[in-house]
C-alpha cells in the first residue's frame, strides 16, 4: 500500500512538473488579438521584403529568421511570451513567403496550393492525434508535442495565405470582401462552442486557421494600391504600425502574465489521489 501510496505521489510531481513546464499561452482574448495582429503583420512584412530586395535573398532572410525563433523556442523550458510570440511573427512572415514563392515561382494556382496545404495539415493533425492522442493545446508541454504544434502552425499560415489569397484573386472578392468572409468563418466556432457546445478542440483550430487569411486579407486592403481593391496606404506604414501594437500588448503580457496557463496543485492531487 506504501509502494502504491508513493507511486501516486510520484505520478502527481510528474503531473505538476508537466504543467509547470507549458511551452504555450492561455487562450484568451489578448492570444486572439496578438494573433490576427501577427497574422497581418506576416502578411504585410513579407509583401514589403520581397518588392523592396532581392526576393530570393528576402526569402532566406525569412527562412533565416524562422530558424533561429524556433531554435530560441525549443530551448527554453517554459512559456515565455516574447520568445513564443517572435516565433510566431516568423512563421507569419516565412509561411506567407513560401505560399508565395509556390504561387508566383512554381506558378501553382492558388485554389491548387490551398487544397495542397490543407492536406498537408490534415496529415500533420491525423498524425499528431494517432502519436499522442490529443490535439489540446493545453497539453503542450512535451518536446514531441511541441514539434507537433509547431509543424501544425507553420501549416496553417501556409494554407491560410493560399487561402486568403484565393478568395481575393481567384475569386475575385477582393481584400475588404475576403476579410469580412473569414471574420464571420473565425467567429462562427465560438457561437458553436458557447451555443450548441462543440468540441472545443476542433473549434480553437477551425478558427486559429482562420486568424491567417483574416488578417492577411484586412493587411492587404489596408496596404495594397486603391487599383487592385486596396487602401493604398503601402506595406511599410502596415508593418510599423502592426509591429508598434504587438510590441506594446507581448511586453503588457511579459509583466501581467495574463496569458500563463496554470493549474491548480490542490486539484490536480486531488484527481490524482482520491
Amino acid at each position: 500500500m506504501d509502494q502504491s501510496i508513493s507511486a501516486s505521489s510520484a505520478s502527481v510531481t510528474s503531473n505538476l512538473g508537466q504543467r509547470f513546464l507549458m511551452k504555450v499561452p492561455e487562450i484568451t482574448v489578448y492570444f486572439w488579438i496578438v494573433k490576427l495582429l501577427t497574422t497581418a503583420m506576416g502578411e504585410s512584412t513579407s509583401d514589403y521584403l520581397v518588392y523592396h530586395m532581392n526576393p530570393y535573398l528576402a526569402v532566406i532572410l525569412g527562412g533565416i529568421g524562422f530558424v533561429i525563433a524556433l531554435i530560441l523556442q525549443f530551448s527554453v523550458r517554459k512559456y515565455v511570451a516574447w520568445i513564443y510570440w517572435l516565433l510566431v511573427v516568423m512563421v507569419a512572415i516565412f509561411g506567407t513567403m513560401v505560399a508565395d514563392v509556390t504561387h508566383i515561382v512554381l506558378g501553382v494556382p492558388y485554389y491548387a496550393s490551398t487544397i495542397a496545404f490543407a492536406i498537408i495539415l490534415t496529415g500533420v493533425f491525423t498524425v499528431w492525434y494517432k502519436v499522442e492522442k490529443t490535439l489540446s493545446i493545453h497539453s503542450i508541454y512535451t518536446r514531441r508535442r511541441e514539434m507537433f504544434y509547431w509543424a501544425a502552425v507553420l501549416a496553417t499560415f501556409a494554407m491560410g495565405t493560399a487561402t486568403g489569397d484565393m478568395t481575393a484573386m481567384t475569386l475575385h472578392l477582393g481584400y475588404k470582401a475576403s476579410g469580412i468572409l473569414f471574420a464571420v468563418l473565425f467567429v462562427l466556432p465560438a457561437l458553436g462552442y458557447f451555443l450548441f457546445g462543440l468540441n472545443g478542440i476542433f473549434t480553437f483550430w477551425f478558427a486559429y486557421v482562420m486568424t491567417r487569411p483574416l488578417g492577411a486579407s484586412f493587411a492587404d486592403w489596408f496596404g495594397k494600391p486603391k487599383s487592385i481593391s486596396g487602401l493604398g496606404y503601402g506595406d511599410g506604414i502596415v508593418v510599423a504600425v502592426l509591429a508598434t501594437l504587438i510590441v506594446i500588448l507581448v511586453g503588457y503580457l511579459t509583466v501581467s502574465r495574463k496569458d500563463v496557463q496554470r493549474e491548480s496543485a490542490t486539484r490536480v492531487y486531488g484527481n490524482q489521489v482520491t
